[in-house]
C-alpha cells in the first residue's frame, strides 16, 4: 500500500474519534516532553509505573502472538511508541476472545483496553444491539480507520461482492464484534428476502477461516486490514481473496473506563506526539497499513 495523501488523511480525520492510549512492553523515555505527560498521569499510574492492556491476541496484523509469543502488531507498536512518551510501562494481558475484552475492562481487570475495538455509539452509551442498557459504556482514544472487509475462498465461487450478496450463503463472523451486529442485522434483511443467512460465530480469526477453507460458510466478514493480511499471508495467498472494497470506516479506539478521565486525557495527547513526530506514520509504513491513517487522534469522534 502507497501512504494517504494529505487530503485522504485529513477525510479520514474528519470522521474519527478518541482520545488515545498506550500499551505493551516498552518504558522509558527521558526529556522535557516526556516528564511532562508522565507527571499528568494519574497518581496511582505513577506509583505503579505500568498500564495494564486488556486485548485478543488473535486478529493479525492488529494484534497477534509473534514468532516469539509476544504481543505483536500494529497496537503493540503503537503502544509501545507512546510507552516511550509516557515514561512508563505498558503491559499487554490476553484475555482470551475478543468478546471478553471490553466486560474485563468494566471489571477492572486491567486499566485500559486496545484490541482493534471499532468505536461506536452503543459501546461509548454502553447499549447492546437493541438499545438496551447493559453497562456504564466507555471512551474511546481514536487511532485509526479501519472498514469491513469480505474473506471469501479463492476465486469468490460464491460470487459475492457486497453484503447484500450474502444472502442465501452462510457468513462467519468473530463473536462480540460489530461484524457479528452487521450479520445479524442482514439476516433479517435476507428472511425477508426468502434466502436465509447461515451466521456462524467464533471465537477467533483463526476458526472463522477454518469455517471458510471447509466450506462451512461462503464469507468471513471482518475487518478491513485484518481480512486483507490475510488474503495475501495465509497459504502463500492461495487460500482467500477479498470480496470487494473496503466498506463503512469507522476508528479503532483504545477504550478507558468513563471514571478515568484523567488518564484518557493524557494518553489522548501522549498520542498526539507519537503522530506529529513521525514515529505513527514510520509504524504504518512498516506493517502496510498507511490506508488507515489519522491526521490527529481525537476522543470519542471528536465529540468529548
Amino acid at each position: 500500500m502507497t501512504p494517504l495523501s494529505a487530503r485522504g488523511r485529513a477525510a479520514a480525520t474528519a470522521a474519527l474519534s478518541s482520545v488515545l492510549l498506550l500499551s505493551a512492553c516498552g518504558a522509558g523515555g527521558s526529556g522535557k516532553n516526556e516528564a511532562d505527560l508522565h507527571d499528568q498521569l494519574p497518581e496511582a499510574v505513577q506509583k505503579a509505573g505500568v498500564i495494564r492492556i486488556g486485548a485478543s491476541l488473535t486478529a493479525a496484523p492488529v494484534v497477534f502472538r509473534g514468532s516469539a509469543g509476544q504481543p505483536d502488531g500494529l497496537d503493540p507498536d503503537l503502544a509501545t511508541a507512546m510507552a516511550k512518551v509516557l515514561g512508563v510501562k505498558l503491559e499487554f494481558q490476553d484475555v482470551g476472545p475478543f468478546s471478553n475484552v471490553l466486560p474485563g475492562l468494566l471489571d477492572k481487570k486491567y486499566d485500559i483496553a486496545m484490541s482493534g475495538i471499532t468505536d461506536n455509539l452503543n459501546r461509548r452509551q454502553g447499549l447492546d444491539k437493541n438499545g438496551k442498557q447493559i453497562n456504564d459504556g466507555v471512551d474511546f482514544v481514536d487511532y485509526y480507520m479501519a472498514g469491513i472487509g469480505i474473506m471469501v475462498g479463492k476465486g469468490n465461487p460464491a460470487k459475492i461482492a457486497k453484503v447484500d450478496d450474502l444472502c442465501g450463503h452462510g457468513v462467519t463472523v468473530k463473536k462480540g464484534t460489530t461484524h457479528n451486529d452487521l450479520a445479524q442485522r442482514q439476516k433479517s434483511v435476507c428472511d425477508q428476502l426468502g434466502k436465509p443467512l447461515q451466521v456462524l460465530e467464533t471465537a477467533d480469526d483463526a476458526a472463522a477461516m477454518d469455517n471458510l477453507r471447509a466450506g462451512r460458510a461462503d464469507a468471513y466478514v471482518t475487518d478491513y486490514p485484518k481480512a486483507l493480511y490475510n488474503s495475501q499471508a495465509v497459504a502463500g495467498g492461495q487460500a482467500f481473496d477479498i470480496a470487494g472494497p473496503q466498506l463503512q470506516p469507522k476508528p479503532y479506539g483504545i477504550a478507558v473506563r468513563k471514571s478515568d478521565s484523567r488518564l484518557r486525557d493524557v494518553l489522548a495527547k501522549a498520542m498526539r506526539r507519537v503522530v506529529a513526530d513521525g514515529t505513527y506514520d514510520e509504524i504504518l509504513t512498516r506493517r502496510q497499513l498507511t490506508v488507515g491513517a489519522i491526521q490527529s487522534p481525537v476522543v470519542n469522534g471528536g465529540t468529548s
